[in-house]
């Protein structure tokens, strides 16, 4: 299978609870299959600043935003492929650009800047976005995730991630998957992606079923829930004396 490092497309995200899920499932397996992968962790590591400036920066909603991460498809071992990720977003595209490589070689390349063999414009990001934002690993994030893809264009995809979870501490892929919720309420996180537009079908499905497209991000939503009253408790209680 071609491994895609640089890509675009509309990514829209829709929050769903269980019964919502079970509901339109019959109707979406018309139209799409499972995409080989089966269930299966996806595993996170997020940089940023000590004052989390790009998450509170793509809180606020701007035209452009970017986030950087390590991610994983279930635990790495140590010869096990993992992906270092730049994730932008400008005028509602996503576009992600990443290098690929065993969990070693891209831990060699993100903390002891050892290059890796492909994609040197790539990595010439990555390390500009080190270099302007003196970022560090920050919050360890998994969910388990299914996907389909369309019978009739491969290029249409939809994923369902489950027991969204957080740590803040263990922060690298290969420490196990393990977290407390983000969400007490458990949602399914449904994101479709599209080259152009979504099917008329599924836009008829969701709107049956009252399953509507939300702003989401996994990371803002832990930084909302969690990070912001762990990490800066002390200057919130400060601020907020009578």
């Amino acid at each position: 299978m071609e491994v895609v490092h640089s890509f675009k497309r509309y990514e829209v995200k829709f929050k769903m609870n269980l019964k919502q899920f079970k509901a339109i499932m019959p109707t979406l397996l018309e139209y799409m299959d499972e995409d080989g992968f089966g269930f299966h962790p996806v595993c996170n590591v997020y940089f940023d600043t000590d004052n989390y400036d790009l998450i509170r920066t793509s809180l606020k909603r701007p035209a452009y935003k970017e986030k950087f991460r390590l991610r994983s498809y279930g635990v790495p071992g140590n010869d096990d492929f993992i992906y270092a990720e730049i994730k932008k977003k400008y005028d509602h595209i996503v576009y992600k650009r990443r290098v690929e490589g065993t969990n070693t070689e891209i831990n060699g390349f993100i903390y002891d800047h050892h290059p890796l063999k492909n994609d040197q414009q790539i990595q010439d990001e990555i390390m500009w976005l080190f270099k302007t934002n003196q970022i560090k690993e920050k919050v360890y994030i998994a969910y388990d995730r299914i996907g389909y893809v369309g019978k009739d264009d491969d290029q249409f995809r939809v994923t369902f991630d489950f027991n969204l979870r957080y740590r803040m501490d263990n922060l690298s892929l290969d420490s196990g998957d393990d977290g407390d919720l983000i969400l007490a309420d458990n949602p399914i996180i449904m994101e479709v992606k599209v080259e152009h537009a979504i099917p008329m079908w599924m836009s008829e499905l969701l709107n049956r079923n009252k399953v509507y497209n939300t702003h989401f991000s996994k990371y803002g939503a832990c930084y909302n829930e969690h990070i912001i009253h762990e990490v800066f408790k002390d200057s919130w209680e400060v601020n907020h004396v009578k």
